[in-house]
């Protein structure tokens, strides 16, 4: 049915191509049909008739066509005989639309989709029925009889003076029993018990022909005839008539809305008379919804009543969206409780959560239609950021045709508490004391009882503390991190980062006094490796989820699950390493949970590596409670690197929280990895050298490889790749391998020691974070013996050979970053021999050579490089690209399609048109104009009506400009460089222009209305 019960938008096609809009006026609450209204003057270069509607011509063996669109071709005409006119409704789906209590026509013609809706003619060219199933098996299709259709647009028709005036909202009464019936055979009638002196009054009284009587199906619990009627009755008659069809069945219920009713009924043989109240159909199907975090919640309607066998009315879940999926509330979840309160109606529902603050979690209690008999009990955590625009209360406007939105929550509710002012911070603190050498009383952490709104205790440095001289020279910094190798990590002088070795060895960590503490943490196991004894503390389990709405960077999934390791516990500052296939990018939420101590508490991305597959994930000590004292962090062994047939532990964590270790040995400690670009360019580690081992657990476990005293020598991290099939198949797949730790370690020194970078809120404290010096070139290693083919000369091998006698390779350009420094003067197949006149034969003296960039005073920030091209040897001076560890903080929803700027995976692919590359169409969503007229992912958006986009700021202009209704000319470009010219309708009233985009000041990710309707915006 195109006239559906929710928020419709069409638009009719005639057949010279003219294309109008439609505004659906009725949909009727059982069966498959509904209206449209247009205007007819709209149409101004076709001449029309309308099609006359003859239920009563209908007629077994009559030749009829079927006139649509079949399959999506523009005009079809199939041929068919009626062979039955008293088939059963088609049953679709046991959890959405079924018709019932109608008969069906059956026809082969074969019809499939496309075709729904269609008429079905004679050859008079009367429509006698409508197209609305088919069997594919079969070849059959299934019609709709006119009857009720014709009644509700007489109706329709008597309501309103003519199409040309604006229609008022019309009501076509609809009565209901809330009780299925079905034809049943008198065969089948006696089996029931219905006595012969019952069927012989029947076929009497009955149109010649009559087969069969009404028998009921099923009843919807608590409707009028709960409890009155029971499946197997045979219905005799309705206020004194014998009723054996459904249109007659149907006639008399309309007529009586709001009045009773007699059913004589025989069950089993025994006649019963009952007395029914007719309710009006209309007041059980769902008018008006809530949309909270992108769950469409409704009261259930009669269809799915019938189908789940729960009263009508209950708080219905359609969509389960974000914030109740993160919880794993499914679809069709029927709510019965949340926060400890009974939710008996959408009111309830409403006025709970209007009371909840932003980040609290509260219990939601749930039933499903396939598990009714037991309540299912889940945490629901309320969105922090603003993913999602408020709660908004849909109720449907049948004179307009539209949907209109107000706000569901009352402005001062907990609920819409700015998480701008829960993280307030003093703006005027513009640096932060070196944890390095602060003490605790020198970095002091406050506790604001202003911001315990969600009952999270927040952070901040105090105003009155001054630090001079903590970026007082180079030499001081070098010290500091000298010292931190041989040192804790935490040195803060409050929490220790690991257990006491011989501790250890005695089977016991020695914790603080607080008892609480010491009888929740994990006892540790007798058998287990000193190596797993000792990080055990810091392993940290992580559930990550990224809200559908704002999926960036190419993500893949919604939900991710991974280990990582606490490099870094203080009093105010918790930090966690792990892989980007399980943190992938910053727009999420994350919950930590701690192998050391039974808590869950949520962290915050800080840190996201460009090049190197690892992120860093902040979080709150003082959330961990008596944890804190308990959760330790773990000792990083940046140096000696590791070397192949070194003896290494592989530690993670199970999803059940339990530490697990083996005994490995290394195998190939530089592994070059090579990824290749995904279908859906997302991130992808490139410039890397892994380690393998000869033995793991599998491709999922992740987790840390230390030494034999527990000590961390590389991330055991996750990778994700695309396996590509032959054709255009392909499958996401995922590895593991470690990754060194040395690339962790100083991105962790340069947080620790202050290091001079743009700054964000993290735990209530201005912080900053370090900037990343690249060479934004992708690179791959080819051996000496090869590169010797192309023409390298002896000197140089030999030179090479000698810098790095294990690995014996040089490195090769595999293509540019478009828009990088290095784009113009590197080219594909370009062999690095030296930067500075040293050799180079890793990717790790690359990084090298930039970070003496940063060390080095009054550096220009370029690389002096020795190449061989084509035979010559070339010396380049060639530009270095800095970049940050924020990753995308910012996207615009315009039309539906989700747009930002070009990440680097898609910058690697080597393109950007020259027209302009900042708005990329990143995803796209379903229903949303871009759908409807294809304007899919993976392109640039160059031009609307003529006006350059170069950027996310010009872009946003010259939408603002763009009225709702009024067709956009918009000129792309593909990812392939394929240009391309479409049109699209805007629609501001479902589909408003936002933008969402990260404010370090306050850590909080903010939804700003761009342009909307005032009544969606209302």
């Amino acid at each position: 049915m195109l006239a559906v019960t929710g928020p419709v938008v069409a638009e009719a096609m005639f057949v010279n191509r003219e294309e109008i809009p439609v505004y659906p006026v009725y949909r009727d609450p059982v069966h498959d049909f509904g209206f449209f209204r247009y205007d007819p003057g709209a149409i101004k270069f076709l001449k029309y008739d309308e099609i006359l509607l003859a239920p009563e011509a209908a007629s077994v063996g009559l030749e009829i066509r079927v006139v649509g669109n079949d399959s999506g071709e523009k005009v079809s005409i199939l041929a068919g005989t009626l062979a039955r006119l008293d088939r059963e409704a088609p049953y679709y789906k046991k959890d959405g639309y079924n018709d019932f209590n109608t008969f069906y026509m059956q026809a082969a013609s074969g019809t499939k989709g496309g075709s729904s809706g269609s008429p079905v003619v004679d050859c008079q060219g009367r429509a006698v029925a409508l197209n609305a199933g088919s069997k594919s098996s079969s070849a059959s299709a299934f019609f709709l009889p006119l009857e009720r259709v014709v009644r509700a647009l007489n109706l329709i028709r008597d309501s309103w003076d003519g199409f040309g005036t604006k229609p008022e909202s019309v009501y076509i009464p609809r009565g209901t029993l809330q009780a299925t019936f079905q034809h049943k055979g008198f065969e089948e009638t006696r089996r029931l018990g219905l006595r012969n002196e019952t069927e012989q009054m029947v076929r009497v009284v009955s149109p010649a022909g009559e087969t069969g009587m009404l028998v009921v199906d099923s009843v919807v619990p608590e409707g009028p005839a709960h409890k009155h009627l029971e499946p197997g009755d045979v219905l005799i008659r309705i206020n004194e008539e014998v009723v054996t069809q459904f249109l007659r069945l149907e006639t008399l219920l309309d007529d009586s809305v709001g009045r009773e009713i007699d059913l004589e009924i025989e069950r089993g043989g025994v006649p019963l008379t009952v007395k029914l109240q007719v309710k009006d159909l209309h007041s059980i199907t769902p008018n008006h919804f809530l949309e909270v975090s992108g769950a469409v919640i409704h009261p259930l309607s009669y269809q799915q009543a019938r189908n789940f066998r729960f009263k009508c009315g209950l708080v219905y879940v359609a969509e389960a969206g974000y914030m109740l999926s993160r919880a794993s509330v499914p679809r069709h979840a029927i709510i019965k409780k949340l926060a400890g309160e009974d939710i008996a109606n959408l009111d309830d529902l409403i006025a709970v959560l209007s009371k909840l603050a932003r980040g609290s979690r509260v219990p939601l209690e749930y039933v499903r239609y396939t598990d009714r008999h037991r309540n299912k009990s889940v945490l629901v955590t309320i969105d922090q950021h603003e993913w999602y625009a408020p709660p908004q209360l849909y109720t449907r406007n049948d004179a307009t045709g539209l949907w209109t939105a107000k706000p569901a929550i009352p402005p001062e509710s907990p609920f819409l508490a700015s998480a701008h002012q829960a993280n307030h911070v003093d703006t005027n603190s513009n640096s932060v004391p070196s944890l390095s050498e602060s003490s605790p009383m020198d970095l002091k952490c406050q506790y604001d009882s202003e911001n315990l709104a969600d009952g999270c205790i927040k952070m901040q440095t105090d105003d009155e503390i001054v630090v001079d001289g903590s970026h007082s020279s180079e030499d001081s910094l070098v010290e500091k991190k000298r010292r931190r190798v041989d040192e804790e990590i935490a040195t803060e002088g409050t929490l220790p980062s690991y257990g006491d070795l011989e501790d250890v060895k005695g089977g016991v960590l020695r914790h603080s006094s607080n008892g609480e503490g010491s009888d929740l943490a994990r006892t540790i196991s007798s058998n287990a490796s000193l190596a797993e004894q000792v990080i055990e503390p810091a392993l940290v389990m992580f559930e990550v989820h990224v809200p559908p709405v704002c999926m960036l960077d190419g993500v893949h999934s919604q939900h991710f699950f991974g280990t990582g390791v606490v490099i870094h516990h203080s009093d105010c500052l918790g930090l966690v390493a792990v892989d980007r296939n399980t943190v992938a990018v910053s727009i999420s939420d994350i919950m930590l949970s701690f192998a050391a101590y039974p808590i869950e508490i949520p962290g915050e991305v800080v840190f996201l590596h460009p090049v190197h597959n690892f992120a860093l994930v902040a979080y709150d000590p003082s959330a961990l409670g008596a944890g804190a004292s308990v959760v330790r962090a773990a000792k990083l062994l940046p140096e000696p690197a590791l070397r192949r047939g070194d003896s290494v532990y592989l530690v993670g964590l199970s999803r059940s929280l339990q530490a697990t270790s083996r005994k490995s040995i290394i195998t190939n400690p530089c592994t070059a990895v090579n990824i290749g670009s995904a279908d859906c360019p997302r991130y992808r580690a490139i410039n890397m050298e892994v380690i393998e081992l000869d033995t793991d657990f599998g491709s999922s476990f992740s987790g840390i490889l230390t030494d034999e005293q527990g000590r961390v020598q590389a991330l055991w991290a996750s990778f994700s790749t695309q396996l590509k099939y032959g054709g255009s198949s392909s499958e996401d797949h995922q590895f593991v391998r470690g990754i060194p730790i040395y690339a962790i370690s100083q991105v962790l020194e340069k947080i620790i020691s202050g290091t001079q970078g743009p700054f964000r809120l993290i735990n209530g404290m201005k912080r900053p974070m370090p900037f990343v010096r690249l060479l934004e070139v992708e690179l791959y290693p080819t051996l000496l013996s090869k590169a010797r083919s192309y023409g390298l000369s002896d000197n140089w091998v030999q030179a090479l050979a000698k810098k790095d006698p294990v690995r014996r390779q040089v490195l090769r350009v595999k293509g540019c970053l478009a828009g990088s420094k290095a784009e113009n003067l590197l080219e594909q197949g370009d062999m690095i021999l030296a930067i500075n006149k040293e050799p180079i034969t890793c990717f790790l003296d690359i990084e090298k050579a930039c970070q003496e960039l940063d060390q080095s005073i009054g550096s220009d920030g370029v690389l002096n490089m020795t190449i061989f091209r084509q035979g010559k040897e070339i010396d380049l001076i060639v530009g270095t690209d800095v970049r940050n560890g924020n990753g995308t903080t910012r996207m615009v929803n315009w039309c539906g399609c989700i747009i930002q700027d070009p990440h680097s995976a898609v910058r690697a692919l080597g393109f950007l048109p020259e027209e302009g590359h900042g708005v990329y169409v990143a995803r796209w969503c379903h229903g949303s104009p871009v759908h409807r007229y294809g304007l899919y992912a993976l392109q640039w958006i160059i031009e609307i009506n003529g006006q350059p986009t170069p950027d996310l700021e010009t872009f946003i202009q010259v939408v603002k400009g763009l009225e709702d209704g009024e067709f956009v000319r918009v000129r792309t470009v593909h990812l392939n460089g394929k240009p391309r010219v479409l049109t699209l309708k805007q629609d501001l009233h479902y589909w408003p222009t936002w933008e969402l985009s990260f404010e370090p000041e306050t850590a909080t990710w903010r939804r700003r209305t761009i342009k909307a309707l005032q009544s969606t915006t209302a």
